[in-house]
């Protein structure tokens, strides 16, 4: 760094910023210490200083608008930046110095964030922690990990401290926590799928998770205090529609949605906890997570229904993603007393990095839909245990027991009787049998058939499942898209909204 680089920025190196990622993360865009003050609690969020490089209209700049965010597949990513910026100059990496863009934040022993700071930084990272590391030092605080680290331990165990606090926080306000399985696909050396896990999230993951989510809330209620345009990142509650739909569906169980025509996440929260431990339970759940709108971004600040806040924002990632690149750049306008104005209009830019993000979750989910195509051509013929994790018109989508591969049984398939598809008890009917069924029904299936060219997976039922299980079952895989293989992959970690 040059002499230049460090003019009017308030320097941060002396903290023992630490950054904690996953095993395989090379782009880090975050750094968190936090400290005692009394009952009260100051957590230090530094992220990536981008906007430092990448200057509004240039070449840098467009491409990064042309392409909105990084897209991670299972075993490559097509980076927003170049990898010089986003794992070199950029990246938060151990013991060097890099410029950042720090939030800082009292936080009350209750989890209310009393006062925040934002200013341009100069930071040193004491460690490259990883959430599996992290999570044995608070396990075993006298293990191999915790002796190495000695020297960030104290600020570790604070942040875990702050995190409990924060839960709580969370858990008061009606955050909606949807237990969902992401997976990991383990690759052997001949680049095909060897097997395909859950990914645990543990309590470093969740303790970073917490952590940015303040940042974020700063950023949105600093930009929206001094009312600068930016783009907030809005999830709205269900439309009066699927608020029916869901409210229908629930009376057949005996449970009520509560919030009359304006639920809020609170109320999704209450009858989350109501069902829990009930044998239905997935099945109740993902009925509950369809009815919700997607997240999008947008200037207009209709708040995060999802994580229940009234003013919600992208901070934490500009090196992944160009929405937190434009708050960045709002929040520095902001300091210097100046407005920035994009390249285009806010409006714009809210559809376009919408778009691109669907787009790289669509790619996403192509290719781990042409690799499990690949890996379940060896199971041609196999019978397999699954849930019916999606109900449509042409068919039931079943997702395997421990594979986390999906496939279509084809209506036709249902055997000698007139089916209807009801998609607001999420059922099939058979019209002479009255055989039924329905979203998260355990199932037992044959694999009939792989196209790689379509990258279809097409199953045959064979029988329910003989292992005495009742005949509903948890929700194990994402939404499909179409008839494509489905089930849920991705870059495991942090998830801010």
């Amino acid at each position: 760094m040059k002499a230049a680089d460090y003019a009017g920025r308030e320097s941060v190196a002396n903290l023992p910023l630490v950054t904690i990622d996953g095993e395989t993360a090379r782009d880090f865009d975050d750094a968190v210490y936090c400290e005692l003050n009394g009952k009260d609690f100051r957590l230090v969020v530094a992220i990536a200083d981008v906007s430092a490089y990448v200057k509004s209209g240039d070449a840098l700049d467009r491409e990064a608008i042309n392409r909105g965010n990084s897209v991670y597949f299972p075993r490559r990513v097509i980076p927003m930046l170049p990898e010089e910026l986003s794992n070199g100059l950029c990246s938060l990496n151990p013991n060097v110095e890099r410029l950042c863009m720090v939030c800082d934040m009292q936080i009350s022993a209750s989890g209310e964030i009393l006062q925040h700071r934002f200013y341009p930084s100069v930071m040193f990272s004491h460690a490259r922690l990883t959430y599996t590391k992290v999570a044995d030092m608070l396990e075993n605080p006298q293990g191999a990990n915790a002796r190495e680290y000695a020297a960030v331990l104290p600020h570790i165990n604070n942040l875990y401290r702050l995190f409990q606090v924060l839960l709580q926080a969370r858990a008061k306000r009606g955050a909606i926590d949807f237990e969902t399985v992401e997976t990991q696909m383990i690759f052997n050396d001949q680049g095909k799928i060897e097997k395909i896990v859950p990914v645990v999230r543990n309590d470093a993951h969740k303790l970073i998770e917490e952590c940015m989510l303040a940042a974020n809330v700063c950023a949105a209620a600093f930009l929206k205090e001094h009312a600068h345009p930016v783009l907030y990142r809005v999830h709205e509650g269900p439309t009066p529609e699927k608020l029916e739909a869901v409210r229908e569906f629930f009376k057949e169980f005996g449970l009520q949605l509560g919030g009359g025509d304006d639920p809020q996440a609170g109320d999704y929260s209450k009858l989350l906890k109501q069902i829990k431990g009930r044998p239905d339970y997935g099945l109740l759940q993902t009925v509950m997570l369809r009815s919700l709108r997607q997240a999008v971004y947008a200037p207009e600040n209709l708040g995060h229904f999802g994580l229940g806040y009234e003013a919600y924002a992208h901070f934490t990632s500009p090196i992944r993603r160009y929405p937190d690149l434009l708050v960045h750049r709002a929040i520095k306008a902001v300091l210097a007393g100046k407005q920035y104005k994009p390249q285009l209009k806010w409006a714009e830019l809210g559809v376009h990095c919408s778009q691109t993000e669907r787009r790289a979750d669509d790619a996403t989910r192509d290719v781990e839909a042409w690799l499990k195509c690949f890996f379940m051509r060896d199971h041609l013929g196999s019978v397999f245990d699954g849930s019916i994790s999606s109900v449509t018109g042409f068919g039931l989508f079943v997702s395997l027991d421990g594979l986390y591969v999906e496939g279509l049984v084809h209506v036709s398939e249902l055997g000698a009787d007139y089916y209807h598809f009801d998609p607001a008890k999420h059922q099939m009917l058979g019209e002479r049998s009255g055989k039924r069924y329905r979203l998260g029904d355990r199932v037992r299936v044959k694999v009939v058939r792989v196209d790689m060219e379509s990258t279809k997976i097409d199953f045959v039922l064979e029988s329910a499942p003989s292992d005495g299980e009742p005949d509903v079952g948890a929700w194990g895989a994402a939404t499909p898209k179409k008839t494509k293989a489905g089930g849920k992959s991705g870059k495991a970690g942090k998830r801010h909204g």
